[in-house]
């Protein structure tokens, strides 16, 4: 069994597409495969589009309420950080108890497990903790997950400079192309290993259109957990 944590930079620059995609091409593999997302905000049981939605369908469950809360415990309607979406609607996020979930699902019997983190890796999850603390206790190899718009050079490295000054470097780097952005996603890629050492691969994604089971359609990467 080989343990992952799926983080980024900031929110919305891809981590459910990487995470549904490698639930997907893994199993396709032969692999078996166990997902979470323990923490979740903008959640709508009703929403079968919504991140833990996507993760079950991608394991090729079909998704519930019910099973919605198993691999997402922490859930908060409002679009915020969990720490201040706890504040509105109570059910705040216990560091050891979170580490504690996501070690559960290390006994099961799969070859891969996924975690995909909240936000971005210095996201609060509570009012005394970040992503990048519960990475730390939590201690899996990391893919970070990162944007390729005007100004995610400098939010990359920051991030990966907060990992490094935590003793964690990245096993790679998915750099998710973003839509509409004035900067080419290669140039992104071409200056981020400039600055990056060769150990952090860096993986380009390109922009695919949004459809039901986008993770189909993004370029083969299960390699990743092969690092």
């Amino acid at each position: 069994m080989r343990p992952f944590f799926i983080t980024a930079s900031g929110t919305n620059v891809g981590k459910t597409l990487v995470t549904t995609a490698l639930c997907s091409q893994l199993q396709q593999e032969g692999k078996a495969v166990t997902a979470i997302k323990p923490v979740i905000s903008g959640y709508n049981p009703k929403d079968m589009g919504c991140d833990s939605a996507l993760i079950l369908r991608s394991c090729g469950v079909t998704p519930t309420p019910q099973l919605m809360e198993v691999i997402s415990p922490w859930r908060y309607e409002a679009f915020l950080a969990p720490n201040m979406a706890a504040a509105i609607e109570g059910n705040p996020v216990d560091l050891n108890k979170l580490v504690e979930f996501c070690r559960e699902h290390t006994s099961v019997e799969s070859d891969i497990v996924l975690c995909e983190g909240v936000g971005g890796i210095m996201a609060p999850i509570n009012d005394q903790h970040t992503v990048l603390d519960w990475i730390q206790e939590l201690a899996w190899p990391v893919i970070m997950v990162c944007g390729s718009y005007l100004g995610a050079i400098s939010h990359t490295l920051t991030a990966i400079e907060s990992l490094k000054a935590r003793g964690v470097s990245p096993k790679a780097l998915i750099l998710s192309e973003t839509d509409g952005s004035t900067v080419l996603l290669a140039d992104t890629a071409t200056t981020l290993e400039k600055f990056l050492p060769p150990s952090i691969p860096i993986v380009k994604l390109p922009l695919i259109a949004p459809q039901d089971e986008i993770w189909t359609k993004v370029p083969l990467i299960s390699w990743l957990c092969d690092l």
